[in-house]
C-alpha cells in the first residue's frame, strides 16, 4: 500500500505507512535486513521531497549501513544505495561527498558486471552529470561518450535511452561552446525521440528547448524561436497551461526576446511564468525565486532599478530562508543584487555582496570553479570603477587562470576574461600588453561563435579603440565598420551596442577632422539611444 501511494505521488499518505512498516520490521526478532534497507531508502526519498533533508540523509546512511552489513562490500543493491545517497549530496552542492560515492558504485558494478553492461553506462552517466553540475565538462565528456557507446552496442542506435545519452553529451558540448559537435547530436536525439515517442512527447520538447538554446547562443534567433515556441506548445498540451515546466519554457522564450531587446514581449512571458510558479508551487519556492530574478533582470536591463530591487531582494530572502537551500542559488542572488548596486555607483554595497557570493562559491564549489571566476571578475569591476587598478588586475588574472584551467584555453569565457584584462591595460596605457589580449579574445570568439557574433564585434570595437588611441586610423576604420555591421545584423538597428559602434566610428572621423561624416554617425547614435530598448548594463548577471 505504501509503495502504491508513493508511485501515485501521494507522498503524505505513503510516509506514515513506510514509517510503520519500518517500526514493525525493526521490532521483529528476525528482521529482514534487505527489506528494512528498502524501506529506509523509500523514506529517504519521501523526506527529501517534503524538504526534511536531515531526516533524508539519516535514512540513506542507515540504508547504506544495513546493506553493507547484510550484503557485504560488493553487491548491486549496495551500488544503488550509493548512487541514491550521491544524488542527495549532489543536489545540495556537496560534491566532495557525492563524487566518491558515485566512483565507488561504478567500481563495484564494474567488478560484478564487467565493462559492457547497461548499469555501467548508468554509473558513467551519473558521474558525468555530477561533473557537469561542477562545470567540469572536460572530465564529463569521455564518461558520456563511453556510456553512449555501451548503450548503442547493447540497445541499438535508435533506442530511446541512446537519445537521452545523446542529449546529455550534446549539452556538454554546448557548455564547452563546441557548437559544431553539439548540433548534430541534438538533431539525432530529436529524430529518435520523435520517431519513438511521437512529436508531442515531453522528452521531444526537452530536446527542442535544448537545440533552441544552442541556436540562441549562436545568435541564430530566427532558428531558435520556432523551436522554443514548439516546445512550449508541447508542454502546454501534455501538462496543462499552469504546469511549472510550462513556466520554465516561458522563461526561456522570454530570454530570447530580451536578448534581442524586445522587452515588451519578454515582460508578459516572465509575469505569466511567475504567476504559474506562485500558484502551483507556493510563494516561497525556489523556482519562484528564479522567476523573480528573471523579471528583475529584465527591469535592470532597461534601467528600471526601482522595479528590479524589491524583486531581487525577495528572491534572495526566499533562497536564504529555504530549508536545505542550494547555496549556489543564494550566491547568484547576491551577485545579481550586487550588480544592481554596482550600476547605481553604490560600490561599497556591491563589493560587500560580491565578496559574500565569492565566499559561498569558494566554500561549496571550490576555489577553482568557473563560478568563482565570475565572482572575481565582478568584484574586479568594482575595484576598476574606483580606480583601484592593482586590486582589479590581481582578481582578473586569477579569474583568467581559473577559466583556462577549468574550461580550456579556447572557451568563450576565457575570451571574456582576456577582454576584461585588455580593457584594464588600456586604461593603464599598457597598449603593448593590451593588443595581444584583444587579438586572442577575438580569435577565440570567432572560433567558437563564427565571424558574425556580437562578441566578435566587441573585440573588434576594442581593437579599433586601441588603434585610434595610437593614431592608427587606417587600421581602426575597417574594424569599427565591421563591428557595426555585425551588431546591426545580429541585434537589430536599435540595439544599444549598435549605438556604441556608431559613437566609436564618429569619434574616429572626428579625430581625423572629418566632421561631416562624424556628425552623421553621432546623429544615428542619438536616435538609437533615445529608443527605450537601448538601455543596457555591461555586467553579466547570473539568473
Amino acid at each position: 500500500m505504501a509503495m502504491m501511494h508513493k508511485s501515485g505521488g501521494q507522498y503524505n499518505a505513503a510516509e506514515p505507512l513506510f514509517e510503520r512498516a519500518l517500526a514493525i520490521g525493526e521490532k521483529s526478532p528476525t528482521p529482514d535486513r534487505a527489506n528494512l534497507a528498502s524501506i529506509l531508502n523509500a523514506l529517504a526519498e519521501l523526506y527529501d521531497i517534503r524538504g526534511a533533508h536531515a531526516l533524508s540523509e539519516q535514512a540513506y546512511l542507515r540504508a547504506l549501513a544495513i546493506r553493507e552489513e547484510a550484503l557485504g562490500p560488493d553487491h548491486l543493491d549496495l551500488a544503488t544505495t550509493l548512487n541514491d545517497l550521491a544524488l542527495f549530496y549532489k543536489l545540495r552542492d556537496q560534491y566532495d561527498k557525492a563524487e566518491p560515492l558515485y566512483k565507488r558504485a561504478l567500481a563495484m558494478r564494474r567488478k560484478l558486471l564487467g565493462d559492457e553492461h547497461l548499469l555501467i553506462a548508468d554509473s558513467l552517466s551519473h558521474l558525468a552529470i555530477q561533473y557537469k553540475a561542477q562545470k567540469r565538462y572536460a572530465q564529463a565528456e569521455p564518461l558520456l561518450a563511453r556510456a553512449l557507446a555501451i548503450r548503442e552496442k547493447i540497445l541499438g542506435r535508435d533506442h530511446i535511452d541512446v537519445a537521452t545519452n545523446l542529449n546529455s553529451l550534446a549539452g556538454n558540448y554546448y557548455y564547452l561552446a563546441q557548437y559544431a559537435l553539439a548540433e548534430p547530436l541534438f538533431a539525432r536525439a530529436l529524430a529518435i525521440r520523435e520517431k519513438q515517442l511521437g512529436p508531442n512527447h515531453y522528452d521531444v520538447a526537452v530536446t527542442l528547448n535544448d537545440l533552441a538554446a544552442l541556436y540562441k547562443a549562436q545568435i541564430r534567433f530566427d532558428a531558435a524561436e520556432p523551436l522554443y515556441q514548439r516546445a512550449l506548445a508541447v508542454w502546454e498540451k501534455a501538462l496543462g497551461s499552469d504546469h511549472p515546466r510550462v513556466a520554465a519554457s516561458l522563461v526561456s522564450l522570454a530570454s530570447l526576446q530580451s536578448e534581442q531587446g524586445r522587452y515588451a514581449r519578454a515582460e508578459p512571458l516572465l509575469k505569466r511564468a511567475l504567476a504559474i510558479r506562485e500558484r502551483t508551487l507556493g510563494s516561497e519556492h525556489q523556482d519562484v525565486a528564479k522567476s523573480l530574478n528573471s523579471l528583475a533582470e529584465l527591469y535592470r536591463e532597461q534601467g528600471y532599478y526601482a522595479l528590479a530591487e524589491p524583486l531581487y531582494k525577495r528572491a534572495l530572502a526566499i533562497r536564504e530562508k529555504a530549508t536545505g537551500s542550494n547555496y549556489s542559488d543564494v550566491a547568484e542572488s547576491l551577485n545579481n543584487l550586487a550588480i544592481l548596486h554596482h550600476t547605481r555607483g553604490q560600490y561599497a554595497e556591491a563589493a560587500s555582496m560580491f565578496k559574500r557570493a565569492l565566499s559561498i562559491h569558494e566554500k561549496f564549489l571550490g576555489s577553482d570553479h568557473p563560478d568563482v571566476a565570475t565572482n572575481l571578475s565582478n568584484l574586479a569591476q568594482v575595484y576598476y570603477n574606483q580606480a583601484q587598478y592593482p586590486e582589479a588586475e590581481a582578481l582578473l588574472r586569477r579569474a583568467l587562470a581559473i577559466r583556462e584551467k577549468a574550461l580550456g584555453p579556447d572557451h568563450p569565457d576565457v575570451a571574456t576574461a582576456l577582454n576584461g584584462m585588455a580593457v584594464l591595460h588600456g586604461d593603464l596605457k599598457k597598449y603593448e600588453q593590451q593588443e595581444p589580449l584583444l587579438l586572442r579574445a577575438r580569435a577565440i570568439w570567432e572560433k567558437a561563435y563564427g565571424p558574425h557574433h556580437p562578441n566578435v564585434a566587441q573585440a573588434l570595437g576594442n581593437l579599433a579603440a586601441l588603434y585610434r588611441i595610437q593614431g592608427r586610423y587606417d587600421a581602426a576604420e575597417p574594424l569599427e565598420l565591421r563591428a557595426l555591421a555585425i551588431r546591426e545584423a545580429a541585434l537589430g538597428p536599435d540595439h544599444p551596442d549598435v549605438a556604441r559602434s556608431l559613437v566609436g566610428i564618429a569619434s574616429l572621423y572626428r579625430e581625423q577632422r572629418q566632421f561631416a561624416q562624424a556628425e552623421q554617425f553621432e546623429l544615428r547614435a542619438l536616435e538609437v539611444r533615445q529608443n527605450p530598448s537601448a538601455w543596457s548594463i555591461c555586467v553579466s548577471p547570473r539568473a
